[in-house]
């Protein structure tokens, strides 16, 4: 089945082979827009460009909170934070007590509560 299902879609290898291609790529370019040495790169240029007056520090400021806001929020296409209800934030589910296989569940299924 693995040779027919091969051979039928053969034609769209290059299809797959480029989207591979484009995953690959997006993956590296995410992981090079938060690697914490190009951010400081990117802050220390405004802060040289502030002090040469090539930039007026409100500009510095603005390009300063820029990277900041890249680094705060989740990258597009992916949902790193829950949704929040209005209200305040989730509280976390409280734990259950005892299992199907503890001596509730075995008083239940007619076992009594012994080992």
């Amino acid at each position: 089945m693995d040779i027919l299902w091969t051979l039928l879609t053969l034609p769209y290898a290059p299809v797959r082979g480029l989207t591979a291609l484009v995953k690959v790529v997006a993956r590296e370019a995410e992981s090079q827009q938060y690697n914490p040495v190009n951010i400081r790169r990117e802050l220390e240029e405004l802060d040289r460009a502030a002090a040469a007056g090539d930039i007026t520090p409100e500009e510095r400021d603005r390009g300063q909170q820029q990277v900041l806001d890249r680094l705060t929020r989740p990258a597009a296409g992916t949902d790193r934070t829950p949704p929040q209800r209005e209200g305040g934030p989730r509280r976390p589910a409280p734990a259950r007590r005892g299992t199907a296989g503890g001596r509730r569940g075995a008083a239940r299924r007619g076992r009594g509560g012994g080992p």
